[in-house]
């Protein structure tokens, strides 16, 4: 049974029926070649016992290659009357007579494969007029190919790479300092994952490119084990970032049973899509009950999802760095970050700044209700040697599983 095409497998037959009608010919197929293999992906045939779609040739014995290296002409109006066409085994099997075949080449150059008719009786008619329709068909393949090619050569290079971080146990993790404005002591950290230099790639990407992949939840696990392995070993808590599609994977759920809750900090994207807030909630109820808190990361970026703060009640709302730094000097930044304080703290929850890297900067947040920063300005991501002791604080009493509403402050 033939399987279900695609959209652009469909595309590619229409352009393979008028190829096989135009030249009245038996079988129009367009090929990949992979250097050893001619692959026949997409098969228009009126002998499909003979001739299949998903068949596969060993290319140095095909029609395609022959021509391809000019030992062969790309229209073969009887293959009889070829010696070197007969000795082929399509010749024989299934009992090729006519040929026409042209390269597809995609945007750059390289070769996809071929675009091809046959038929099992020779057609003397055959001529250049024939192979110019089937180069005008092999360029519009071409086009309708080469986007699902490029994806695949992207999803490999991203594969490629993450697989050997992956195998090592995901990325590094490192942990960067998060501290009480009012006090200038630690509080706690965030786990920062990093990935090779030679990427060119922010975090961010690189867990969006694996997401793409299927390889996503395996690398954000990874990374919250590694996280958490840096809690025997500092003080305070340690915030670890997680999308809401892991948290509601069986291993992130496994791991949260395993963790001294009230020390841990899960930060949720504020960018990341929630389909069903419900049964995130449902999902994070007992483990909030138990201490876990909740914040919800970048917020301000671009108030793509403060709906994740009204309807997930979290105990910290951290401001993205695009609205923190800078706001000693902004008065735009300095009121939209006055806002944010009195929604967060009226909600209950307390407020973490990213990207504090000055002194002014660090005064004037406190100014405005912020409790915390993190940034450059209080320490760079490190190991868990390179923190201070945290200042003290007393542990989280648990409330209900069926309470939603956000829990004491991170210290006190």
């Amino acid at each position: 049974m033939r399987r279900k095409r695609s959209a652009a497998d469909q595309q590619i037959a229409d352009l393979l029926v008028t190829a096989k009608k135009s030249l009245d010919l038996s079988v129009a197929f367009l090929s990949r070649m992979d250097g050893t293999t001619q692959h026949l992906e997409v098969v228009e045939t009126s002998v499909p016992v003979l001739v299949q779609e998903g068949a596969k040739v060993h290319q140095d014995t095909s029609f395609c290659q022959a021509i391809l290296d000019g030992r062969l002409p790309a229209v073969i109006p009887d293959v009889e009357e070829s010696p070197l066409a007969m000795s082929l085994p399509a010749a024989r099997i299934p009992r090729i007579r006519s040929y026409v075949s042209t390269p597809v080449h995609l945007s750059d150059g390289s070769l996809y494969g071929t675009f091809c008719a046959f038929g099992f009786r020779s057609d003397k008619e055959l001529g250049k007029r024939d192979e110019a329709l089937m180069k005008v068909l092999a360029s519009a393949a071409a086009v309708i190919v080469e986007p699902e090619v490029r994806d695949q050569e992207r999803r490999t290079e991203i594969e490629s790479r993450l697989e050997p971080v992956v195998g090592d146990g995901g990325p590094v993790v490192l942990l960067q300092p998060i501290v009480d404005l009012a006090s200038g002591t630690r509080v706690g950290a965030e786990a920062l994952s990093r990935f090779p230099a030679g990427w060119g790639r922010t975090p961010d990407v690189v867990f969006a490119e694996a997401h793409s992949v299927g390889m996503g939840h395996a690398l954000e696990l990874q990374a919250l084990e590694r996280a958490a392995e840096h809690l025997d070993r500092v003080g305070g808590y340690v915030a670890m970032n997680v999308s809401p599609a892991t948290v509601l994977t069986p291993g992130c759920g496994a791991l949260l049973h395993r963790l001294p809750l009230d020390r841990v900090v899960l930060e949720l994207t504020e960018h990341d899509e929630v389909e069903d807030y419900d049964v995130l909630l449902a999902t994070l109820a007992p483990f909030r009950a138990a201490g876990l808190r909740l914040a919800i990361d970048d917020v301000g970026a671009g108030f793509s999802s403060l709906r994740h703060i009204v309807v997930t009640s979290p105990d910290v709302i951290k401001l993205d760095r695009s609205i923190a730094a800078g706001v000693a000097t902004d008065r735009v930044l300095a009121t939209l970050v006055g806002s944010l304080v009195t929604f967060a703290h009226g909600s209950g929850a307390r407020v973490v700044a990213e990207g504090v890297e000055t002194a002014e900067d660090a005064t004037a947040l406190r100014a405005l209700g912020v409790d915390y920063g993190q940034g450059w300005h209080f320490g760079r991501p490190g190991p868990p040697e390179a923190l201070a002791v945290p200042a003290p604080r007393p542990p989280v009493e648990a409330r209900p599983a069926e309470v939603l509403a956000p829990v004491a402050a991170l210290s006190r």
